[in-house]
């Protein structure tokens, strides 16, 4: 079954601290609770694993994460991510391409469009779930990658920011192969964003 998504999340930053977090990879992940990349193979290649709660249980997903382009003029990246729940009843890859856009008032925007694809038990559960899933996951690590970015500066809105991070769930409380992918996304977004500095 595949799911198509098209998120903004607005940023009460500049895009220069967006695009400066999005080259902290463990950072990124840790926008997404549960998450922790294991393992870098190379600036285009990640392994990483994500734990989520659904109902009483609680699923594993081992990833590995792609970086098929940047684009530094565009501050754009596309990545594939590729998850496999550990005990083999679900799968899933996301093609993904988010952008960080300037918006009014010296603000910005993050930009993500991607096509999910699963299959086994997680399939099962019909578009219409998987698309309130992956909705509630992506609010989920918008708002905690605002709060990252404006916890790098100084003030109120800072040490609120901090605040709200520090409250932030231990992991996440959804479907766990949405999420699993999207964290794959994050990871290759800092990934691509860091490759991209340094050319």
């Amino acid at each position: 079954m595949q799911v198509n998504l098209d998120k903004t999340f607005a940023i009460d930053a500049s895009s220069g601290k967006a695009w400066l977090f999005l080259q902290d990879i463990p950072g990124v992940a840790g926008c997404m609770p549960g998450a922790e990349i294991t393992d870098t193979i190379d600036d285009s290649h990640y392994k990483g694993k994500v734990k989520a709660k659904i109902g009483p249980a609680t699923m594993a997903f081992n990833g590995d994460i792609e970086i098929k382009g940047i684009d530094a003029d565009k501050r754009e990246l596309h990545l594939l991510g590729q998850g496999q729940d550990t005990k083999g009843s679900s799968s899933a890859t996301m093609d993904l391409t988010a952008t960080v856009v300037d918006s009014a008032d010296g603000k910005c925007e993050l930009k993500g469009v991607a096509t999910v694809s699963v299959t086994g038990k997680a399939a099962s559960l019909g578009g219409r779930m998987m698309t309130q899933v992956a909705d509630q996951i992506l609010n989920q690590f918008g708002k905690n990658f605002a709060n990252n970015v404006l916890a790098m500066g100084e003030g109120e809105a800072a040490a609120e920011a901090k605040e709200e991070l520090a409250e932030q769930p231990a992991e996440l409380n959804g479907l766990a192969f949405a999420w699993s992918v999207f964290i794959g996304f994050l990871r290759s977004l800092f990934r691509g964003k860091s490759a991209n500095q340094s050319q």
